[in-house]
């Protein structure tokens, strides 16, 4: 089910009303059978696959839990198995089996493999990335196993973040599932702020730019500098306000049930170089890398060439996690160069430059521009593909290519966008409205209600993170 449709905006208050007016006891039950219904409607089957995963990391916890030594290695390694063994086969059997047919020539191997039918189901890496974290925080000892069968269900099939996440931990939404939460004038109005905002952001801006980058990604050597450049920089919004637009639907639609989920974005264009972007930018994925993977290689304790090669290996692993494709390996790899870059030149300036206005600035600009160029493998369909967008992005020629024509709608509803951004530097959306005046709030509620009706994308377009 898409928050940006009919569906969820009946979908939502049925929940909301049955959540409030049944037993607690029962509350459970609700939410399991809302979030299959939620998922079953992209597509049935599929919604097993993540039942198997459910019923491998509960029996995995409980085994974890209740052996010691060795025995409980095995357990975490039969939950890691189990769950990437089922995304590597949905997800990347036939990346691999287009290596091995590329390679089998160049070995005098005359075998050729078929591509298989498969279909990603959706958010599976979202959902055994969460799995796994309890899993692995039962084995460290840090979290009790889960007894109750229908709460750790409800953890990995939490319908708000169940698709795209934020990949939330045990702690935290585990235990607020279990809390008997009260109807709240607080909890129902902070929450469907957060949804009618994350609604305009994905509906009026993302899916507004969208036939815009499609257009010139499509064909980019139809395209000079001035277009491509202008759908490199419209595609780095796109990308974030459509992934901000989800999270923020998401906070809000858990909110109203009394459930607080993590902020997954801090206003990440505004990151003053790439170690703060990825403080910011999909935080709940970084911070899972960073406590388990990059931790277990050692973190920052080992030797510097040591942590240089754990950097750039955690960045590739991280961009092989969005897609199976070269290029989302090689924007991993971007990144962690663009990192280590980073933080070799942060460590030798000295404090006085570092805290001028005037460095904070062109370090903003340098930072969105850099982060901008990288998207071009993010989103160009191959390898070959990017470099052309590239090529194209320095030929300031006049051939007669065709020139992009843009609209006011996209324009203004950006404008919009960028002012609320702004705003909400130092706050979140839905408390910086809660703290200004009555008749400010029902303002900014009919403006932003009026270019949903009004400025909405023609076409209903999927969450870009749904794919992975």
């Amino acid at each position: 089910m898409l928050f940006n449709s009919l569906h969820f905006i009946f979908f939502l208050p049925i929940v909301v009303l049955l959540y409030y007016l049944i037993a607690h006891k029962y509350r459970w039950a609700l939410l399991f059978i809302a979030s299959s219904y939620f998922y079953s409607v992209f597509y049935l089957p599929y919604l097993f696959i993540l039942y198997a995963v459910i019923l491998i990391d509960y029996v995995c916890g409980l085994l974890i839990e209740k052996n010691e030594g060795r025995r409980r290695w095995w357990w975490l390694l039969a939950s890691i198995i189990s769950n990437i063994g089922l995304l590597g086969y949905f997800k990347y059997t036939n990346f691999f089996i287009d290596i091995f047919n590329e390679i089998a020539p160049l070995v005098h191997v005359s075998k050729h493999i078929k591509n298989l039918d498969i279909i990603l189901p959706i958010g599976l890496s979202f959902h055994t990335f969460q799995s796994l974290s309890y899993t692995i925080e039962v084995y460290r000892k840090k979290q009790k196993a889960e007894k109750h069968i229908g709460y750790f269900a409800n953890y990995v099939l939490f319908f708000p973040q169940m698709v795209a996440g934020p990949i939330e931990r045990y702690d935290r939404l585990g235990n607020e599932l279990r809390i008997n939460q009260r109807l709240s004038y607080d909890n129902i109005s902070h929450g469907l702020r957060l949804v009618l905002y994350g609604l305009f952001v994905k509906m009026c801006i993302a899916d507004n730019l969208a036939p815009l980058v499609d257009e010139v990604y499509q064909a980019p050597q139809n395209y000079y500098s001035s277009s491509i450049w202008l759908a490199m920089i419209a595609f780095a919004i796109q990308i974030y306000a459509d992934f901000y637009g989800y999270s923020t639907v998401a906070l809000g639609a858990a909110r109203i049930l009394g459930i607080h989920l993590m902020d997954n974005f801090k206003q990440p264009y505004f990151a003053k170089g790439i170690q703060d972007f990825w403080k910011r930018w999909h935080i709940s994925l970084s911070t899972w890398f960073r406590d388990y993977v990059f931790f277990s290689m050692g973190g920052s304790r080992v030797k510097t060439f040591r942590w240089i090669i754990n950097v750039l290996f955690l960045f590739a692993l991280s961009g092989f996690w969005h897609g199976a494709n070269y290029t989302f390996i090689i924007w991993g790899l971007l990144h962690g160069i663009a990192y280590l870059l980073d933080k070799g030149i942060s460590n030798y300036l000295p404090n006085q430059i570092k805290q001028m206005k005037l460095y904070s600035i062109l370090s903003m600009l340098v930072t969105f521009m850099v982060v901008v160029i990288i998207w071009v493998f993010f989103r160009a369909k191959d390898l070959t593909s990017s470099l052309v967008i590239l090529e194209q992005s320095i030929n300031y020629g006049f051939e007669a290519y065709k020139h992009i024509e843009v609209s006011w709608i996209p324009l203004s509803m950006l404008g919009i966008f960028i002012l609320f951004e702004i705003a909400i530097l130092d706050s979140r959306i839905d408390n910086w409205i809660a703290s200004k005046h009555i008749t400010f709030r029902w303002l900014v509620y009919g403006l932003l209600t009026m270019c949903l009706l009004l400025f909405s994308g023609i076409k209903s377009i999927p969450f870009i993170y749904f794919q992975f």
